[in-house]
C-alpha cells in the first residue's frame, strides 16, 4: 500500500521490508486518533505521571498544535469537558 515509502526506509534505515511497513502502520495509527481520543489518552499519560490537571490542560493545548492536522484551539474548559464529559 505504501510501497515507495517501504522502499525509500529500507534504502534508508537498517528496517527490513516487515518492520519499515509496521512503523508507517504504527505511524498512520498514531495521526488517526481523533482530538477527542488524543485529548484523553494525553491525559491518562500525564495524570500517570502525578501531573495536576492546570498543567496537564497546559500541556494538552500545546501539544494539539503540533498534530499533523491540527484542531481549532480548545480552551481548557473544552479539554475538560473532553476528558470529564
Amino acid at each position: 500500500m505504501h510501497d515507495e515509502l517501504v522502499d525509500h526506509l529500507t534504502r534508508s534505515t537498517p528496517l527490513s521490508r516487515g518492520e519499515a511497513l509496521r512503523v508507517i502502520q504504527d505511524v498512520l495509527a498514531y495521526f488517526d486518533e481523533t482530538t477527542e481520543e488524543f485529548v484523553r489518552r494525553r491525559h491518562r499519560e500525564l495524570q500517570a505521571q502525578g501531573l495536576v490537571n492546570a498543567t496537564i490542560f497546559e500541556r494538552i493545548a500545546a501539544d494539539l498544535k503540533y498534530r499533523a492536522v491540527a484542531p481549532p484551539e480548545l480552551s481548557q474548559r473544552q479539554l475538560r469537558r473532553i476528558v470529564y464529559g
